[in-house]
């Protein structure tokens, strides 16, 4: 008769142990989660850049271009203006 507490003793510890493994797991996915979706912020707010880096590396690269034709000013400044509005775009739709 004393055997059988004995194994339902040993049966209640290993779950209660079983428990407070799987509430640790728990609580390491949701650290693991929350560090994902920083990572995944921090990639964004890098592709965000990259891109405004080389929106304006296209600019210098138009100017220089620019700036050893003979093109005249005003046909210079339009094109400025028409790349300007064009990146204006695009962020209104990477904001969306």
């Amino acid at each position: 008769m004393t055997a059988l507490p004995k194994g339902i003793e040993t049966i209640e510890r290993k779950v209660d142990m079983l428990l407070e493994y799987c509430d640790a797991l728990k609580e390491q996915n949701e650290l693991l989660l929350t560090e994902n979706e920083q990572f995944k912020k921090s990639a964004n707010e890098l592709k965000t850049q990259l891109n405004e880096l080389d929106e304006k590396h296209n600019m210098l690269k138009l100017a220089k271009t620019v700036a050893g034709s003979d093109e005249k000013t005003l046909d210079i400044k339009a094109k400025i203006n028409d790349f300007v509005r064009e990146i204006d775009k695009c962020i209104a739709i990477l904001n969306k």
